[in-house]
């Protein structure tokens, strides 16, 4: 029974982790996402991702996600925005964008 009810809370805790959340963020490039005097500069972000820099969101507390289906994101280059995905070590799988 014990067996049961652990294989039971594994697999609620496994699909609990499959499941999209939300993220709230600035999308910037990988290349100026560190660099603190480039934080909100939207024209930057969207020049950087126009020429290739991969696209990143950067929430308000400073967290950096890798995104991992650029074609949903680039076009909110240098925008607040609200994800929807499901995020899988740093990496964020993008549902929607708001």
């Amino acid at each position: 029974m014990k067996t049961i009810t652990a294989m039971t809370l594994l697999t609620v805790g496994l699909a609990a982790t499959a499941m999209a959340a939300e993220f709230k963020g600035f999308v910037e490039d990988t290349k100026c996402s560190g660099m603190p005097e480039m934080k909100g500069d939207s024209a930057c972000a969207q020049k950087c991702i126009k020429a290739g820099s991969p696209a990143v969101l950067v929430t308000p507390d400073g967290k950096i996600y890798k995104i991992a289906n650029q074609a949903k994101i680039v076009d909110k280059a240098g925008e607040n925005v609200t994800v929807t995905g499901n995020l899988k070590g740093d990496t964020l799988t993008v549902d929607s964008v708001k």
